[in-house]
C-alpha cells in the first residue's frame, strides 16, 4: 500500500525526485500507521469475547497506534492533502474507528465514562461533516460506511440517554438511506429500513412519559445515582459481598430490540451502572496521551451481554465469569427468555423436571411463547434448566428470571451453603394489563427491578405525568425504600442470603424495588391470582416484607399522591 501511495504521488505531483524527502517520508509514515491501525483493528475480532485479562494488552497496542495516527494526520494535514490526497471521509473513518474502540472498551470494562469518549469522537464526525462528500462519489461501499457510522452513533446515544440526539440522528439516517437506495438500487434496502423501525420502537418503549411544562419529554435514567440506593444505617448487619460480574441474557420472541440489545437487556445493564462522569477529568483522550489508563477505581460490575445465546455459548461465558470471580464477590445472572415447559408429569421433582428458559437453536420456535417437548422421555436440550446452574452455586449467586416459566427456578436447592437468591417474575399478567401493554415492549419484571416508579404508574393506568409530580413521587419512593431496608434487615425470619447480598448498593436497590413492587401487586385489585405475583427463592417472610402493614400504608399514600387509590384494596390483609 505504501508503494502504491508513492506511485500515486509520482503520477499526481510530478517526478518522484521533485518531491522533498521529508514529504515523501511523511506519506510513507502515514501509510505505515494506517496499515498497522487497520491490521490491529481487524485483529480485535479474533480476541476471545470472554475473560477479562487476555484482551487488555492488545487493546492497549491498538489504542497507541490510533493515537499516533490521529496526531500524525493533524500535524501533517497539508502535506497529506497535497501529496497523499487525504479525503475528509478518510479522516472520518479514523475518528469512527477510535469511537468504536472506546465503545468496545466500555463493553469490556463496563466503565460508562468510555461511552462519553465514544460520543465525543462520533459527535465530532457529524459536526465537522467528515462524511459529507461521500454521497458525491459513485461508491456504494463508502455510503454503507456512513450508514454504519450512524447506527453505531445511535447505540452510544441510547446508552447515554441522549434521546434528543437520537431523534435527530434517526431523521438524518432516514434521509441517507432514502438517498442511498434511490441512487444505487441495492438489495439491502429492507435491512436498513428495519434498522429505522427498530430504533423508533426502542425510543417509544417506555410505557409512561414524564413531561416538562412545555410538554417536552423528560429523559429518565435508571442508572444508580448517589441518592439511588437506601443507605445502610447503624444497627443494620449485612454481608460485605460486592457485585463483581453479571451475565445479561436476552432470548425472548417478538421483543423490542436495536442491534443485539433488547429493551430488557438495555434496562438491566443500565441498572448495574452508575451515572457516567466525564473521563477527561481523570485521563487523557486519544491523540494526546496514553489512552488505556483506567480511572482510579472501577465503579461498575463487569457485564457480558448475550443476545440469543446457544446453551454452549451461555455456559462458556458463565464458566469464564465463575472462574474469574474475585473473593467475596457476587455473580449476577439476568435471564429474560421464553419459557420452556415440561410436557406430562414426571415421577421425580428434580432440577431438570420443571423446564426452564429457552436457549437459542437453529430450528423454528414451536407454539409461540412456550416450547413443549414432543418426546416425554427426554429433557429439552435447548433450555437452561435450574440444575444447569447448580455447579455455579459454589460461589455467591444472584439470579433474576423474567420468563413465563420463571417458577421453574423456585425449585432450587442450595447445595453448597453459599449465598443464593433468585428473584422470579410473575408467570402471567391480568388480561386488563395485557390489553394496555405491548408484549414486545419489555417484560414486567425488568420494570420491577429497574424502573419501580414507572412500573407503579403503569399498573395504576397512568401513561404520562408532569415532572414536578414525578420528582415528588421519586422522593417518596426513596423514603419507602429506606423503610423496606429497615424491614428486611430487622426481620427475624428472613433467609441470611438476602442479608449477605444487602451490603452491595446495586443488589440492595434491586431487592428493595422487588419488595416494593411485589407488595404493590398484592394490593392491586386486578392482580388476584398467585401467578400474577413475583416470587423468590428462598421465600421472603410475607408478613415482614411484601404483606407488611407499614409498607402497605406507604403504597396507599403514594397512590393518593397520584390520585389512583381507587385501584388498590384498602384492607389488603383481610383478603388473604
Amino acid at each position: 500500500r505504501t508503494e502504491f501511495a508513492l506511485k500515486e504521488i509520482m503520477s499526481s505531483g510530478g517526478a518522484e525526485d521533485d518531491i522533498p524527502q521529508a514529504e515523501r517520508k511523511t506519506v510513507t509514515d502515514f501509510c505505515y500507521l494506517l496499515d498497522k491501525s487497520k491490521q490491529l483493528f481487524n485483529g480485535l475480532r479474533d480476541l476471545p469475547q470472554y475473560g477479562q485479562k487476555q484482551w487488555q494488552s492488545y487493546f492497549g497496542r491498538t489504542f497507541d497506534v490510533y493515537t499516533k495516527l490521529w496526531k500524525f494526520q493533524q500535524q501533517h494535514r497539508q502535506i497529506l492533502d497535497n501529496r497523499y490526497g487525504l479525503k475528509r471521509w478518510q479522516i472520518g473513518e479514523i475518528a469512527s474507528k477510535i469511537g468504536q474502540l472506546y465503545y468496545h472498551y466500555y463493553l469490556r470494562t463496563s466503565e460508562t465514562s468510555y461511552l462519553n469518549e465514544a460520543f465525543s469522537f462520533y459527535s465530532a464526525i457529524r459536526q465537522r461533516s467528515y462524511y459529507s462528500q461521500v454521497n458525491k462519489e459513485d461508491r456504494p461501499e463508502l455510503v454503507v460506511k456512513k450508514l454504519r457510522y450512524y447506527a453505531r452513533f445511535i447505540v452510544v446515544c441510547l446508552l447515554l440517554n441522549k434521546m434528543d440526539v437520537v431523534k435527530d440522528l434517526v431523521k438524518e439516517l432516514s434521509d441517507e438511506i432514502e438517498d442511498y437506495t434511490h441512487r444505487f438500487n441495492t438489495e439491502d434496502q429492507v435491512e436498513w429500513n428495519l434498522v429505522l423501525q427498530e430504533v423508533a420502537a426502542f425510543i417509544e418503549a417506555d410505557p409512561v412519559m414524564v413531561l416538562n411544562d412545555d410538554n417536552t419529554i423528560v429523559i429518565t435514567s435508571n442508572r444508580l445515582s448517589e441518592t439511588g440506593a437506601p443507605l445502610l444505617e447503624q444497627g443494620m448487619i449485612v454481608g460485605q459481598l460486592a457485585l463483581a460480574d453479571a451475565l445479561i441474557i436476552g432470548n425472548c420472541n417478538n421483543q423490542v430490540k436495536f442491534s443485539e440489545l433488547t429493551i430488557d437487556m438495555f434496562r438491566m445493564l443500565q441498572a448495574l451502572e452508575r451515572e457516567p462522569m466525564n473521563l477527561a477529568s481523570q485521563m487523557n483522550k486519544p491523540g494526546m496521551q496514553e489512552s488505556t489508563e483506567k480511572p482510579a477505581r472501577r465503579e461498575n460490575p463487569h457485564k457480558y451481554l448475550l443476545y440469543k445465546p446457544t446453551f454452549s455459548q451461555l455456559y462458556t461465558f458463565l464458566a469464564a465469569s465463575f472462574k474469574e470471580l474475585p473473593a467475596n464477590s457476587v455473580l449476577l445472572i439476568y435471564l429474560s427468555a421464553t419459557g420452556v415447559f415440561p410436557s406430562g408429569r414426571s415421577d421425580s421433582e428434580g432440577p431438570y423436571d420443571f423446564g426452564g428458559v429457552l436457549t437459542n437453536s437453529n430450528r423454528d420456535i414451536i407454539n409461540g411463547d412456550a416450547i413443549h417437548k414432543r418426546n416425554q422421555t427426554y429433557k429439552e436440550m435447548h433450555c437452561l434448566h435450574p440444575g444447569d446452574l447448580y455447579p455455579f452455586t459454589r460461589k455467591p449467586l444472584f439470579i433474576i428470571v423474567d420468563s413465563s416459566n420463571s417458577v421453574a427456578y423456585k425449585n432450587f436447592t442450595n447445595l453448597f451453603g453459599q449465598p443464593l437468591v433468585c428473584l422470579l417474575s410473575p408467570t402471567a399478567y391480568p388480561k386488563a394489563l395485557q390489553e394496555n401493554c405491548q408484549p414486545s415492549a419489555g417484560m414486567m419484571m425488568i420494570m420491577i427491578s429497574t424502573l419501580a416508579l414507572m412500573a407503579f404508574l403503569f399498573v395504576s393506568g397512568l401513561s404520562s405525568m408532569r415532572r414536578g409530580l414525578w420528582e415528588k413521587c421519586q422522593d417518596y419512593l426513596r423514603k419507602i425504600n429506606r423503610d423496606i431496608a429497615q424491614l428486611l434487615t430487622h426481620s427475624r425470619s428472613i433467609d441470611q442470603s438476602f442479608l449477605q447480598f444487602f451490603g452491595d448498593e446495586f443488589l440492595r436497590l434491586l431487592l428493595t424495588r422487588f419488595i416494593f413492587c411485589s407488595a404493590t401487586m398484592r394490593m392491586h385489585k386486578i392482580f388476584r391470582e398467585t401467578r400474577n405475583y413475583p416470587e423468590s427463592y428462598p421465600q421472603l417472610p410475607r408478613d415482614e416484607t411484601v404483606e407488611n402493614p407499614h409498607l402497605q400504608k406507604h403504597i396507599l399514600e403514594l397512590a393518593s399522591i397520584l390520585d389512583v387509590r381507587n385501584v388498590f384494596l384498602e384492607n389488603t390483609l383481610d383478603d388473604y
